[in-house]
């Protein structure tokens, strides 16, 4: 844990127009993995637009790791069924975080990040300087499914005693 540079709070707000894997609805929730860390929100129960509002907390050591996100369908008697997946990586936004941004105005853009072939990104993400800290908002295109996108923003946590960025 020596090479700790912080913590990466992930707002997994909400999923939009998810995979139905039930009937003719889902029960989503969504799991975020990097290395051997891996997270959960809640289960929303039949819901393909599922608001989850919830915080996932990632210790970052290595920022050229990517992050994955999976949703699930949650099924009581059987293995829950994959409804998708994104992967984001967090190099835009540590960048940002290393800029000298004291004295920036409430709402300033640090840098865009345009959707690509390299990310799962539905539209462009906007890294900004809001309530005295950096954080990016992102929607994730999933893949490996017939549709599906989720809502996150990204939150940098420092820690006393680590490293830093």
């Amino acid at each position: 844990m020596d090479n700790l540079l912080g913590l990466l709070r992930i707002h997994v707000k909400r999923g939009i127009n998810l995979a139905v894997r039930d009937m003719n609805t889902s029960d989503p929730y969504a799991v975020v993995k990097l290395g051997r860390q891996k997270f959960k929100t809640r289960v929303v129960p039949k819901d393909v637009n599922p608001v989850w509002n919830e915080d996932l907390t990632l210790s970052i050591s290595d920022p050229n790791l990517p992050i994955k996100l999976t949703i699930y369908d949650h099924d009581t008697f059987s293995k829950d069924d994959k409804m998708g997946e994104a992967d984001f990586d967090i190099k835009d936004f540590v960048e940002a975080m290393r800029m000298n941004i004291l004295g920036l105005p409430e709402g300033t853009v640090l840098a865009r990040v345009s959707p690509s072939r390299q990310n799962c990104l539905a539209d462009e993400s906007c890294i900004s300087w809001t309530e005295g800290k950096v954080s990016q908002h992102m929607i994730l295109r999933l893949k490996n499914v017939e549709r599906g996108e989720v809502e996150i923003s990204l939150h940098w946590i420092d820690l006393p005693g680590s490293k830093g960025l």
